[in-house]
């Protein structure tokens, strides 16, 4: 067996797991007896002269329950529109010619990058340059193509499913009408699935509209059956019908980084139930990057430290310019062209229609449907 050079970067956000793909990478290589070298924080260790880190059974020990990741990480550092300070303003170069470079000097045979849809696509870009490279792909969001699941969700589901809960205590002993704003971008799998898993009352979700009226309508019933209190979660990509998402960062605000950051919508929505309800307090709880943060679950252990190996067993058969994904309970190499397409709710899924069935509103006219 050959020994081969690999390095492995993370990139985009971070998520709980991302050690244990990293782990699971150094272990199964080392195993082989190949050398594992990392980049730090994300493409910008592999663009800037920094000294990738060696990586061994020693650097990887007792990280699988850590969260965040060893390596640092960066959504600011895409190779093909590389930020570089012009005087008062900021450019963008295209500086992937060089990434292949260097690292063809240093004798890589593969690079792993381990992210979500900006990493997989600048991954594909780079493969498409003739770069042996495979990816893994990572999202609190869960909204990539391709593959049933991605880490990091089952743990920010928890993280918001229990931020439900805590917030109905509260809500109950003040009689307040209580939003939650959970990440997610243009897909509501993590407000849905916290929402009925922490038994809100209402979820605001990207792919349904909502209209201010049934959800007027359903604090106000729920007062008259003696339930003083609601809970909504809100994705931070829902808008009212007819409007657009609430856009806390443009997507020039930042240099290199290249996409729009969304925020607001729950103070949206707060703002359109005040002019309806006047009987009610009502609070807005964002819980932002706590979703991204703490002790991974065992599910999330578990799927990384699959990723891992699968990415790894690619490298050694040759087949790159694939990621790994979960298809039923395998895990298998798909194409990293399909990693741009983003998976929505299905309005009309079951996961919906189990929700309208359990009560809760979507703030659309279709709740009895």
């Amino acid at each position: 067996m050959s020994t081969k050079r690999i390095g492995v970067l993370t990139g985009g956000g971070d998520c709980p797991g991302l050690n244990a793909v990293i782990r699971a990478v150094v272990k199964s290589a080392v195993g082989r007896g190949w050398e594992v070298f990392g980049f730090e924080d994300g493409f910008f260790g592999v663009v800037e002269p920094i000294p990738p880190i060696p990586l061994g059974f020693d650097e990887v020990r007792g990280i699988l329950d850590r969260g965040g990741t060893i390596l640092g990480t960066s959504n600011k550092a895409n190779p093909f529109r590389y930020p570089r300070r012009n005087g008062d303003s900021w450019v963008e170069e295209d500086r992937s010619d060089e990434v292949i470079e260097r690292l063809r000097r240093l004798g890589f045979d593969a690079l792993i990058c381990i992210g979500g849809d900006g990493t997989l696509q600048i991954a594909h870009g780079l493969a498409k340059k003739g770069l042996p490279v495979v990816g893994c792909p990572k999202t609190i969001d869960n909204d990539l193509s391709d593959t049933d699941v991605t880490f990091g969700f089952d743990t920010a589901r928890s993280t918001a499913t229990e931020a439900v809960g805590r917030l109905h205590t509260t809500a109950e002993s003040h009689d307040r009408v209580m939003l939650l704003e959970v990440m997610g971008r243009t897909a509501g799998h993590l407000a849905l699935h916290a929402a009925i898993a922490g038994g809100a009352n209402a979820v605001l979700i990207p792919e349904i509209p909502y209209e201010v009226e049934p959800l007027v309508r359903m604090v106000r019933e729920r007062a008259k059956a003696g339930q003083s209190f609601s809970i909504i979660v809100v994705a931070e990509g829902a808008a009212p019908k007819g409007g657009a998402p609430s856009v806390a960062e443009s997507e020039t605000a930042t240099p290199g980084r290249g996409v729009v950051r969304l925020g607001g919508a729950g103070r949206v929505a707060a703002d359109l139930l005040a002019e309806r309800i006047t009987e009610h307090e009502i609070r807005v709880t964002v819980l932002g990057h706590l979703a991204r943060g703490g002790t991974p679950t065992a599910y999330d252990r578990l799927l990384g430290s699959r990723f891992g190996c699968r990415a790894v067993e690619l490298v050694e058969d040759g087949v790159f310019d694939h990621m790994v994904a979960l298809k039923g309970s395998e895990i298998e190499a798909v194409p990293l062209s399909h990693a741009s397409k983003t998976r929505l709710v299905d309005a009309d899924g079951e996961l919906v229609r189990f929700g309208r069935q359990l009560g809760l509103t979507f703030g659309d006219e279709a709740e009895g449907r």
